[in-house]
């Protein structure tokens, strides 16, 4: 039974951070109300405290996820791989959200 609350932990852990890392770069950059218009907020001289906190998320994915597979209920795979396919999606949206207003913007 501990694995299992250890492994439903884990699996919120994953999903929590990884929408950490994509809400962190989506609220770099403002919407403005002229429609389909984006524009960035001004450099700053520092990385500044997103940056800090998308990179410090991505970095702690790691051993979440170490512990997710560890814990990982072999007899339900679909079941337990739900948390992991969240958590990918929202990685995978983040670094292409990052890549898109940093070179298309």
């Amino acid at each position: 039974m501990r694995e299992q609350q250890v492994h439903r932990v884990s699996g919120i852990i994953l999903i929590v951070l990884s929408l950490t890392a994509l809400l962190t770069v989506l609220s770099g950059y403002r919407v403005s109300f002229q429609p389909f218009s984006i524009s960035t907020l001004p450099p700053q001289p520092d990385e500044g405290t997103q940056a800090h906190i998308f990179q410090l998320s991505i970095v702690a994915l790691a051993p979440a996820i170490l512990l997710f597979l560890a814990t990982l209920d072999r007899k339900r795979p679909l079941r337990s791989a739900r948390p992991l396919a969240i958590a990918a999606a929202a990685v995978a949206l983040a670094f292409g959200a990052l890549y898109y207003f940093e070179h298309h913007h």
